[in-house]
């Protein structure tokens, strides 16, 4: 991996933020003043094809990245505010209900947060 791309692992690992690209940019030119924009799309698509990270896309927002981690999301319909939500896993259940193995699944629920529900 180049030092690139374990510092991007880095980055999305230490934070609970779900970074886009751009904020993964700019707090990558912190430490490599040199680095492009085309560098780290190259390095997140290369992180998550080897499924080190997530990628977390919601309609009309730009792609997110999220740790590897089993856990789901509530995700705002109005203003696209992504929280973490720590639900059992349901790996098993689905699979009994499927009748096959599941290799992943991204549960996404979506709701008002409390700042769009009181404008």
């Amino acid at each position: 991996m180049t030092r690139y791309g374990q510092s991007i692992l880095e980055i999305v690992n230490c934070t609970d933020e779900h970074m886009t690209a751009e904020q993964i940019f700019f707090t990558l030119k912190k430490k490599f003043p040199a680095v492009v924009m085309a560098t780290v799309y190259n390095n997140l698509n290369s992180l998550y094809q080897k499924g080190m990270i997530r990628k977390i896309s919601v309609e009309g927002q730009p792609d997110r990245y999220d740790k590897n981690t089993r856990h789901d999301h509530l995700v705002c319909r109005r203003c696209g505010k992504l929280a973490d939500l720590n639900l059992s896993d349901m790996t098993a259940e689905l699979e009994k209900q499927v009748g096959f193995k599941i290799d992943i699944y991204d549960l996404k629920i979506y709701y008002l947060c409390p700042e769009c529900r009181k404008a």
